[in-house]
């Protein structure tokens, strides 16, 4: 679930891939061996492909309240804008993961078809559920994955949500929870939040780099540490 750039009170629903999420996340096949969250999910192939990995992953995003039918529809629909959207500042972006636009929006209609067959087959897995308040019980998964939301939308969501967002995942996790990337919409890097509410949040964390990068300087992941 991310705000339309162009349009506040709606959504936009990504389809990234397993792939991406296992290199923008610096996941390791030890991480997919237990419980995994992905808050919020939108149209990610990730679940689907991580259940059949072998891990136990569930997404949670306010757009799952949508009829299941319209929002696969839905999910194929933002792949083609959102590529459009992505190509028209291409000079924003390192092409080296996915080759070309083209390859772009070809894993990405791959995984928001992966989403819509899942999310036919196995409903459960994809939870209508919003930060900062997410239905689980505390250190329900052992790791928990957040992308492109937290930092993304700094304009809109100020240093209050974004420490109460960060202290929800860190609750329901039993291990760890890692957020990509440290960047405002746009590319613009976000050291004035960041540092701040680093400074407040009173959870043990790092920032560890990845090999992965998208949009120019966001190759950065934040760490909390959430061993209980």
């Amino acid at each position: 679930m991310q705000p339309d750039p162009d349009n506040v009170g709606s959504y936009l629903i990504s389809a990234r891939s397993f792939d991406e999420y296992r290199a923008m996340f610096a996941l390791a096949d030890s991480d997919l061996s237990g419980s995994v969250l992905d808050c919020p999910g939108g149209a990610s192939g990730f679940t689907a492909c991580a259940n059949q990995a072998g891990a136990s992953a569930i997404s949670a995003d306010p757009v799952y309240a949508r009829p299941r039918r319209s929002l696969a529809v839905l999910a194929m629909a933002e792949v083609d804008r959102g590529s459009a959207h992505t190509v028209a500042g291409a000079d924003r972006y390192v092409w080296d993961f996915y080759g070309d636009a083209d390859g772009y929006a070809r894993i990405r209609r791959a995984s928001a078809e992966a989403f819509s067959r899942d999310l036919m087959a196995h409903p459960a897995r994809y939870v209508p559920a919003s930060l900062p308040r997410l239905p689980f019980p505390g250190g329900q998964f052992d790791l928990v994955l957040s992308s492109h939301f937290l930092f993304t939308y700094a304009d809109r969501l100020d240093l209050e949500f974004h420490g109460a967002a960060l202290r929800e995942l860190h609750r329901v996790a039993r291990r760890e929870v890692r957020v990509f990337p440290l960047l405002e919409q746009g590319g613009r890097p976000v050291p004035a939040l960041l540092s701040g509410l680093l400074a407040t949040l009173g959870i043990p964390h790092r920032i560890q780099r990845v090999g992965y990068e998208f949009q120019r300087g966001g190759n950065e992941m934040l760490v909390l540490n959430a061993t209980r």
